[in-house]
């Protein structure tokens, strides 16, 4: 099974759109693109699995294993990713600015159910991108993207 998520890069973080079967299911959120920086910076674009995981800390929530020169990416609730996130992906309702979005528990139980609905179906899979519409690239920090 397939999940896509295509992002758009900002100076101060990257929102994203995620798909499963070219439907939408929520927007996301993560750190700017720092060159793969270890809890700086968003990962690499690439195709990873994603397996259920549960900690004390998240509950049941998923991860990115494989991740190359990472450890513990992780897709779990945030709404913002500077404050929040380490590296990992956080599902949310809205968007409301680079890196920053609300209802983020929302969007991450909708996530959560998905994933565990096509758990027994085989190995799951997200292929991370970039947003081919952007006007601008990550290095530049800006974007024509407007926020609700």
């Amino acid at each position: 099974m397939e999940i896509e998520l295509t992002r758009t890069y900002f100076k101060k973080g990257t929102n994203g759109m995620l798909y499963y079967q070219s439907s939408f299911q929520c927007y996301t959120i993560e750190l700017p693109w720092l060159n793969n920086q270890p809890q700086h910076s968003c990962i690499p674009e690439g195709r990873y699995r994603v397996i259920m995981r549960y900690s004390k800390k998240h509950k049941t929530h998923m991860q990115l294993p494989q991740v190359q020169d990472r450890a513990l990416i992780l897709i779990h609730p945030a709404n913002d990713a500077l404050k929040e996130l380490k590296g990992c992906i956080a599902p949310v309702s809205i968007l409301i600015g680079e890196g920053k979005g609300s209802y983020s528990r929302r969007a991450f139980e909708k996530v959560k159910q998905l994933i565990l609905s096509l758990v027994d179906e085989g190995p799951i899979f997200i292929t991370i991108k970039s947003n081919k519409n952007e006007h601008s690239r990550k290095d530049t920090g800006t974007n024509a993207e407007v926020f609700h």
